[in-house]
Parts: structure tokens; C-alpha cells; sequence
């Protein structure tokens, strides 16, 4: 694993090859960049260092690295030796071919290599601007099946949610996911926990349409989420206060399984409307949700548990962690450095990487897998 907080392109390459390339026969460079990195120059010069290693990564709201959380950084952790097997894909037009695009990013799978190994992951990043992240997940459940698990999560762009980038070979996207199936000899294991809670009376979504709420209890959604929050004024007035704002008041839609959480990205001044990152179905059941330090660091160590104990008793070699940059803004800077302590405490002497996203991905059953303000921990053994 290896970070660096240079702005340079080539300067921060160069430091992240030098600690995340030392092992033998690397199979896969994962990066996690800020926005305010020169892209371009990052990946000629990543690829000149990586050699014939595939090369993938997105834009993130925040990195996490080995000793606490950074901004405007770099991070890189590489997969590799002799139990790894790699081959990556990316699906295009995520906007307007949002399943389409899941299913081409997971098309890395039909690689023989990687299906020869007993155990399989589908790594994902996404462009969570560009529209309901949750058919992103189905068209690559569609191909993974249900024995291949999936894990990764939503790129961002430090909270401006206008342009996300996904990083792919040499080349810097957008609107697009990237997948990577990574093959093993030994057991990957995931864990997923938000640490939010319902409070107050539940909400009806009246009028919906994929992830646009339109109305709320018949009102516009803005003005009747805000009105139940007792919102401060700007809110309601400036499109970047109410991410702010909403970043800590997320939506949780009733399910079976429990609390799902819609992490509320932006809001239409115009008509009142609301947009989440995946979809709100109408006539859903809605309550607004809030934690706190406590109840966030408590998930932390139950999703870091559970990513462990799927390993089947064998020690990580590494971890990943994608976590929201909503559960961020609840922590504070002191609080997301405990975090940070918290996982490296519970996985050991071992590389910890990540970013803070804007949705996260996780699908162990069922057919879902698209998740909002929640940590998801991969766990590598």
C-alpha cells in the first residue's frame, strides 16, 4: 500500500509505486485519488511503472490510509502473487444504460483464469452522479450469478457532485463503472453496517421516479423533508447548503431485512424535488435517520468483525474499506480518525486502504447490494 499527498501527477505515482509495488507478480494497482490530483499525468505515469499490471481507481470525497483519514491525497493498494488471479472490464454511459453498464464492467468475470480459482470477487467503482446505482449492481449480478459476491463502492468529487472520475488502464472516465474480477485460492470476506436509526413518524413517498423523490405525504419533498427536520433557512435556498445539510439526514426505506439507507445528494430549487443516489420506490415507507459517534464506530467494528470472520480463521493480508462520506460528516475530523484506528486495530499488522464515497456496493445474496451511508469492508486473505 502506498500513499502521497503530492498534487503532481507523476510526483505522487512515483510514491505510491514505490511502497504499493514491492511484492512479487502484482496482478492489480487499485487507486483512490482526489480531485485536485492531475489525473492524467497520475495514470502515464502509473502505467509506465505498472508494467503490463491492470490499472484501476476512481475520485473520492476523502482517502483513508494506515494512520488516519486524508484529503486531497492519493492512495494505491496492490493485489498480487502466486493465489491471485485479475482481469478487468469497464461498462460505459452509466447515465443512460445504468444496467447495461454494470453488466459490461462485470463481463471481467468470463475471464477462465480468474474462474479457475475456488474463490471470486467483482471489485466495482462507479459513477454515483449517473443514475440509479442499484441496476449498476443488478446487470453485474446478472452476469456474476449468485455465487460471486460483489464489493466496491460510488467515486466522488469532494462533495461538489457535479463530475466524478473512474480511472481504467491509461485512460480518466466518467460516467462509467469499472470492474475488476479478482480470483483466490484463499476466502475473501465482506462486511456491511450503517449505524444509522430510525426516528420520529414514517413518511410516505407519494410521488416518485427512479431515484427523484417529487413528493412526500402529497407536499414536494424538499419543502416537507425540511419542515420535518426544522431545517435552518438556507437549506431550502442554496443547493450546496442542503448537501451540507442532508448529509447527515439521510432516508431509510422499510424493508424486510431491516432499515435501507438513500444517502439525499442534492435538491431541485425549482420544482422541491429530491435526488438520492439510488432509487425511492413510490408508495414506500420512509423515516428519517440519524446517528451519532457512537452508534457509527459501533458499526465500524461490527462490519470489520464480520469481514474477518468470513475468512474462515485466516489471517488478512489486507484490507479495503469504502466507506460514506455522510458517516464522515457525523464523525467529525477526530471522529473518522478513531475509525480509522478502529479497523487497523481489529485487522492487524496489515495494509488498510480506502476512500469515502458516494454510495457503496456489497451484495453477498439476494439480488440487492446498493447501499447508502453504510461502511463495506473487504477483507483479503
Amino acid at each position: 500500500m502506498g500513499s502521497s499527498t503530492s498534487a503532481d501527477g507523476t510526483a505522487a505515482a512515483d510514491e505510491v509505486c514505490d511502497r504499493a509495488l514491492t511484492g512479487p507478480d502484482p496482478k492489480l494497482l487499485a487507486v483512490f485519488a482526489s480531485t485536485t490530483c492531475d489525473l492524467d499525468a497520475l495514470l502515464a505515469r502509473l502505467r509506465q511503472r505498472a508494467g503490463t499490471t491492470p490499472v484501476i481507481g476512481c475520485t473520492t470525497a476523502g482517502e483513508i490510509v494506515p494512520g488516519g483519514p486524508r484529503d486531497a491525497s492519493v492512495v494505491a493498494i496492490a493485489f498480487g502473487g502466486d493465489g491471485f488471479s485479475v482481469a478487468t472490464a469497464v461498462g460505459h454511459d452509466v447515465s443512460t444504460r445504468v444496467r447495461e453498464a454494470g453488466a459490461d464492467a462485470a463481463a471481467s468475470l468470463r475471464d477462465p483464469l480468474v474462474r479457475a480459482r475456488p474463490h471470486r470477487i467483482l471489485l466495482l467503482l462507479s459513477d454515483g452522479l449517473g443514475g440509479d446505482q442499484q441496476e449498476v449492481v443488478r446487470g453485474a449480478y446478472g452476469v456474476a450469478g449468485a455465487g460471486v459476491p460483489l464489493v466496491g463502492g460510488c467515486a466522488g468529487d469532494d462533495l461538489k457532485m457535479q463530475t466524478t472520475f473512474q480511472l481504467f488502464g491509461d485512460r480518466v472516465l466518467t460516467d462509467s463503472v469499472v470492474g475488476a474480477a479478482i480470483g483466490s485460492d484463499a476466502p475473501f470476506g465482506i462486511g456491511v453496517r450503517h449505524g444509522w436509526r430510525r426516528v420520529g413518524e414514517p413518511m410516505l413517498i407519494t410521488k416518485s421516479v427512479g431515484n427523484r423523490v417529487l413528493t412526500i405525504d402529497d407536499q414536494p419533498a424538499l419543502d416537507a423533508y425540511l419542515a420535518r427536520l426544522d431545517a435552518p433557512r438556507e437549506a431550502g435556498e442554496d443547493a450546496a447548503a442542503f448537501t451540507r445539510f442532508a448529509l447527515t439526514h439521510p432516508l431509510g426505506l422499510s424493508r424486510r431485512s431491516g432499515e435501507e439507507v438513500r444517502f439525499i445528494a442534492e435538491a431541485d430549487l425549482g420544482d422541491r424535488s429530491i435526488g438520492c443516489i439510488a432509487s425511492v420506490p413510490q408508495g414506500a415507507l420512509a423515516w428519517l435517520m440519524e446517528g451519532d459517534e457512537s452508534s457509527v464506530l459501533a458499526a465500524t467494528d461490527d462490519a470489520c468483525n464480520e469481514a474477518l470472520t468470513n475468512l474462515d480463521g485466516r489471517d488478512p493480508l489486507g484490507v479495503l474499506a469504502f466507506d460514506c462520506i455522510a458517516r464522515r460528516a457525523v464523525l467529525g475530523e477526530d471522529g473518522i480518525g478513531r475509525e480509522v484506528g478502529h479497523i487497523e486495530s481489529l485487522a492487524g499488522n496489515v495494509p488498510v486502504a480506502g476512500f469515502y464515497t458516494y454510495g457503496e456496493i456489497a451484495r453477498t445474496h439476494g439480488t440487492g447490494g446498493f447501499h447508502n451511508q453504510t461502511l463495506v469492508v473487504l477483507a483479503v486473505a
